[in-house]
C-alpha cells in the first residue's frame, strides 16, 4: 500500500505525485475538503499543473477512491488466502481485515463510499469496487458449494454480509462501538451472530438422531 507514498515529485511523474499528496492530506485531515490548488501547493507545482491530469477536484477524488478499493481488495485477499480451516474462519478473517483497513484509513474509507466517489462517473472506479466485492461473492459461493453456508440466494447472503461488515467498519471509525453500549469485543460478537445466520446448522450425529 506504500507504492504512492514518500515519493518526491520529479518531472514526468506529476499524476503520481499529486495522488500521493492528496492521499497524505486525506490521511492527515480525515476529510477531503481540500482543493486542487492546495494539492498543487503541497506538491510543489503550479496551481494549473493538476489540470493536466484531473479535469476537476471530483476526478481526483474518484482516483483516490479507486486506489482505496484496490488496497482494500489486496487486504482482503491477503487475509483470506491464509490457511483457515473453514469457510467460516475465512469469512471472519476477511471481515476483520476490512474493518482493520477502515480503522487504519478512515478518511479514505469514508470517501470510497461517499457520494463524491460516484462510480457511474468513472468506469475504472466501478470496476475496482466490483472486483473487491467479487472477493466476498467468491467466498460465499465456495462456502455454499462445500456446504458451509446456507443454500439461499447468493445476493441475499452478499447483501447481509456486506451491510453488517461495512456497518461495523463505519461504527468503528466513528468511535461508536462503546463498551457501555455494545459490550466488550463488539466486532467479534457481531460477526459471530452474522455467521450463525450465514452458516448451515450442523447435522446431528446419526447415533444421536436414532435415539430421538
Amino acid at each position: 500500500m506504500s507504492e504512492l507514498k514518500d515519493r518526491p515529485y520529479h518531472h514526468g511523474d506529476l499524476r503520481r505525485a499529486l495522488i500521493g499528496t492528496a492521499l497524505a492530506m486525506l490521511a492527515e485531515d480525515q476529510n477531503w475538503a481540500f482543493t486542487l490548488r492546495e494539492v498543487a501547493r503541497r506538491t510543489g507545482v503550479s496551481h494549473a499543473a493538476p489540470y493536466k491530469h484531473f479535469r476537476d477536484r471530483e476526478e481526483l477524488l474518484r482516483a483516490l477512491a479507486r486506489i482505496g478499493f484496490v488496497w482494500l481488495g489486496q487486504a482482503l485477499s491477503a487475509a483470506m488466502t491464509a490457511e483457515q480451516a473453514s469457510s467460516r474462519q475465512t469469512f471472519r478473517a476477511g471481515a476483520l481485515a476490512c474493518i482493520d483497513f477502515a480503522l487504519r484509513n478512515p478518511g479514505l474509507y469514508r470517501l470510497m463510499f461517499s457520494s463524491d466517489a460516484d462510480k457511474k462517473m468513472d468506469p475504472q472506479l466501478h470496476d475496482a469496487a466490483m472486483e473487491t466485492f467479487g472477493i466476498l461473492l467468491k467466498l460465499l459461493e465456495e462456502g455454499q458449494r462445500n456446504g458451509s453456508f446456507r443454500a439461499v440466494a447468493l445476493n441475499a447472503l452478499a447483501a447481509a454480509s456486506w451491510a453488517q461488515v461495512h456497518g461495523l467498519a463505519m461504527l468503528a471509525i466513528s468511535g461508536q462501538l462503546l463498551e457501555e453500549k455494545v459490550g466488550p469485543e463488539p466486532v467479534c460478537a457481531a460477526l459471530d451472530v452474522l455467521l450463525d445466520g450465514l452458516c448451515r446448522p450442523q447435522e446431528p450425529d446419526s447415533h444421536l438422531a436414532s435415539r430421538r
